[in-house]
């Protein structure tokens, strides 16, 4: 898996991960969510159009920089998930906690 972060304009971080959130992978993501939150970004935009898997370890890390993020008084939301991840969120009923956005752009417009 491979992260980019960008800091947009608005002070929302935009997370891009790319290939598999896994056992293997997870570690990194939650690593980066927390970097982020604790430079002073908590408003964090996770895009996942090019995560082609995401696992139980995964969903974890997501849950962890969601935490991580409300605490310093932001929000971690999903954008342009792609069928698979989407799917595993539906299945585990945390489509409800952690909402996808059709875009990064769209994920913060409130």
């Amino acid at each position: 898996m491979n992260i980019t972060t960008t800091i947009r304009d608005d002070g929302v971080a935009v997370l891009a991960a790319e290939g598999r959130i896994n056992l293997v992978t997870a570690p990194a993501l939650r690593r980066t969510v927390q970097s982020v939150v604790e430079d002073g970004h908590p408003r964090i935009a996770l895009e996942l159009s090019a995560v082609e898997f995401i696992d139980s370890s995964g969903l974890g890390a997501l849950i962890s920089g969601l935490k991580a993020a409300r605490t310093a008084g932001g929000d971690l939301r999903l954008a342009s998930a792609a069928e698979q991840v989407t799917s595993v969120l539906k299945l585990t009923n945390l489509d409800r906690i952690l909402r996808v956005y059709p875009s990064t752009d769209d994920a913060y417009r409130d």
